[in-house]
Formats: structure tokens, sequence, C-alpha cells
């Protein structure tokens, strides 16, 4: 602390006190002695380097945020607005989504999703303005069974439920009783964001088991079965979510078996089935003869995700109960879309359209791939999987993740950290979730070499850590 900064905030009213910080840190970033970009001390290290309250030093920095020359990223600090004289500034830098899960509008079938809507207006007029069955129109679920054929999933349509999302169906799981008894619910980590703020606002009891881009530990998973009381074990096999990776066949076997020896059921999420790039790529559900799994889809990643549709193949042990559930949840899903979706299933618009996204998700995760190897050095883990929408990027220590998260978010690039992805007692790794469904191929080059001139400038600006013996020996 300077003693002319000494001289501004050792005496006078706590007002003096803030106009002496703010003024201190205006100039700072004017001289360069605050870098452009650069992350400000915390509030507490300012209250402690300007012997103030921190409420003076929040003021400071809110006065400093609303005159754009700082800028604040939740749960990460506040930073230094980077100013150019060049009309290339931040705000005119075209924006970059790479955080945004839902399809992008250009790619959506409006046209032909608002053809089966005239359609079951005129067909369905009287069931659309009555309450369905919970579990959804006997008609649909009929054409569901066909549809899920595709993706090795064999059932009745007794067992197929209708869903307001499969989050619907995700929340009613994580809260209904199982036959089993248990009560503790397993969780991948890093898993679904969705799942882990259900299981937090139900107040469920809640364990993780990792998850690496090799899969789970199979003896790990074994002795959670074996020692816990599971209820359920939640997966997202296919293109995990924020991972983007799957689990190998033999995985998905071993899992299989190990919920029939342990009386443990398996929630499938297989949110991207209609993105599967490959020909043999069975879920767990095909691989369980006990009736140990329950099979959740959406359609939300590949239709409109407004509509707010999912199906779930639900064990036969646990149909009442679901049943029982979904009444009281929402009494039954919109008929209106029930409807349409049964339209667009059996005319054959859907297994077209979803040719045309795998098609063209596929193109943009190999633009991903294709930038990760023109501009990231060896040190940076990103894994980018032959198809779905998702993948990691692993930022090298002593780097952080949020630092570079908020570098980008100044230059109008989106991402979204994966800490938010793990339970609060679960250690967490240093990476953003990629996402391509908002970005064009070149965007993600774009995004990706930014991201590379990044780590790049703060390699230079952080040295890598240099460990010291804690004791001589003479």
């Amino acid at each position: 602390m300077s003693t002319s900064m000494n001289m501004n905030t050792s005496t006078g009213s706590t007002g003096c006190k803030f106009e002496a910080i703010k003024a201190d840190i205006q100039r700072k970033l004017a001289s360069g002695g605050i870098r452009p970009g650069a992350k400000l001390p915390s509030i507490r290290d300012v209250s402690v380097q300007y012997g103030c309250s921190k409420n003076t030093a929040i003021r400071a920095y809110d006065e400093l945020e609303r005159e754009h020359l700082i800028y604040s990223v939740p749960k990460s600090g506040y930073y230094a607005v980077v100013r150019s004289e060049q009309p290339s500034s931040a705000e005119q830098l075209e924006r970059i989504d790479l955080a945004t899960a839902t399809p992008d509008p250009a790619v959506m079938p409006y046209a032909d999703f608002q053809h089966c809507l005239d359609q079951a207006i005129e067909l369905y007029q009287d069931r659309l303005f009555s309450y369905a069955d919970p579990l959804g129109f006997r008609s649909l679920r009929q054409a569901l069974q066909k549809h899920l054929t595709t993706a090795q999933v064999f059932a009745e349509p007794e067992r197929i439920a209708v869903v307001s999302g499969s989050q619907q169906a995700i929340h009613m799981l994580a809260s209904m009783p199982f036959p089993n008894g248990k009560t503790a619910i397993l969780v991948e980590q890093p898993t679904y964001f969705g799942m882990l703020r259900t299981l937090e606002l139900l107040g469920m009891t809640a364990i993780g088991i990792a998850r690496t881009d090799e899969g789970i530990d199979l003896d790990e998973l074994e002795r959670h079965f074996r020692t816990n009381t599971i209820k359920f074990f939640y997966t997202v096999p296919r293109y995990h979510n924020p991972m983007g990776t799957s689990l190998s066949q033999e995985q998905k076997q071993a899992i299989a078996r190990l919920a029939e020896r342990y009386d443990v059921y398996i929630v499938e999420d297989d949110y991207l089935a209609d993105l599967e790039t490959k020909r043999r790529a069975d879920p767990i559900y095909s691989l369980n003869r006990s009736g140990h799994v329950i099979y959740v889809k959406s359609f939300s990643k590949v239709t409109l995700p407004g509509l707010r549709l999912g199906t779930a193949v639900v064990p036969q042990p646990l149909l009442e109960t679901f049943r029982l559930f979904k009444t009281s949840t929402d009494s039954s899903t919109s008929a209106l879309s029930q409807a349409a979706l049964e339209l667009y299933l059996t005319c054959g618009m859907f297994d077209r359209h979803a040719a045309q996204m795998r098609e063209h998700y596929r193109t943009r995760m190999e633009a991903l791939r294709t930038a990760a190897a023109r501009y990231l050095p060896q040190e940076v883990g990103l894994r980018v999987p032959d198809g779905g929408v998702f993948a990691r990027l692993l930022v090298p220590l002593p780097l952080e993740a949020d630092d570079l998260l908020a570098a980008l978010k100044q230059q109008n690039v989106a991402a979204l950290p994966t800490a938010r992805s793990y339970l609060r007692t679960f250690a967490k790794d240093n990476g953003l979730r990629l996402s391509v469904m908002r970005a064009n191929e070149a965007q993600i080059d774009e995004a990706v070499r930014r991201i590379a001139d990044w780590i790049g400038q703060a390699r230079r600006r952080k040295p890598q850590l240099q460990w010291e013996p804690v004791v001589d020996w003479i």
C-alpha cells in the first residue's frame, strides 16, 4: 500500500475511504498497474489492504462496475475490462455460444411440426380438451413402442410412459419409493446438473462415484452397490453431460449384471439416443433381463424443446407408483403435444429430421476436434467424441478454469464450468463444458483459438508451480 494511499484511507469518513479506494484502482487501471482482463483482489483482500470494511470495498467495486471499468463473474471474482482503440472491442465481437444445451433455432422443423399440429387438431378434437391417461395417449405409446426398437429398447405400451420432459421423469423417480426399500441415490461425478439440483431440492441422500473419460471403476461401483443402501444408480451412458464420452459395451454389460446381483435399479438417461453415430451402441436396458433398468429418453435435443416431451420405460414393479406420482404431478402431459408427436413419429418426419441433426452435429464436433488439434497444447485435456453435442476441456494447472471462463466472457464467448456438475462434497475438476448446439464451424474454430491464446498468455504470466523442500538437511 502506497504512502499516499495510507494518507487517504487512514483518516476521514467511510465515504472518503470509498472514494480513495475507487480512485486508486482507477489509477492502476489507467496506468497498467492492473492489466486488462486481470483478476482483481477479492473483497476481503481489498478490505485488508485499504483498512476498510467489506461493505466499503463492495461499494467501490460496484461503482467501478457501473462505470464499466471492471466486471464480476459469479463465484469467481472481479476482472478488469479489456479496452481497445480498435473497433473490434468486446462489445462488438460476435457472440459465440458454447454454453447453450438447446437446439439451434435455425435447424428446427417448424413447418413440419406445424403441419402435425394442424393435423392433430383435426383428428383428435375431442381428446384434446379432456384429461388423458396420466401415462399418455395409448396410440402415442404404441408409436413410441415401435420408435424405441431402433435403440434396442423393447417394451409393451403398458410400460411406456409419456412425461413432460425427461426432467419430470427424473424428479418423480428420485421422489418415489422403490421395491428394494433403499433410499440413497448414486450419481456419476460429474453428472447432469438438473439431476443434482433435483436431489438437493428434495433433500435426498446422494453419493458420488467418479466418472472419467475411460468410464466407471466397476470395482468401486460394486462396492457401493454392496455396502450402501442404493435405491438407484443414475447414469448417462451415451454422450455424457458434461463430458461428452460414452461407456463401452463391456462396462454397460457389467453394470446390468451388478444391478441384478445387488437389487439396485439403474436410471438410464439416454437423452441423445437419436444422435448415435455407431451401429452397435445398445443401451443398458437391452442388456438387463431382471427388470432393474428404467430407461428415460428426451425429445428436446432433436425436436422443439418447448414441447416438453419425453418418455420413460418403467419396470412392472414400479409402474403403479410411477402412475400415482405422475397423476399427482400434472394429471397428464399436454394432449396437443402428444397428438402432434404421434403424427410426427408415424409419418416418418422424425426419423428424417433426426438423421439431419446427426449429420449437423457430427460436422460441428469434427470442427471442434480439428480446431483442438490445430491450436491447443497437448497439456490441455479435450477428448472430442465422434457424436453428441458436448466435450469437456480440462485446463492445465496452475491455471484456473474460472479465470479462463471470465476471459472468454470478456471476449463474448460463452461456456459453462464443469464444477457445477459435481456434488458439493465431491472433488471438482478444472474444466469447462463446450457445447456445439448453437455455434457453427467458423465460430467453433475462433473460440478454440481464443482459448489457446489465453492459455499461452496466462502461462507466460503465471509460471509453473515450483516445489521447494520443506526441510533442508545439513
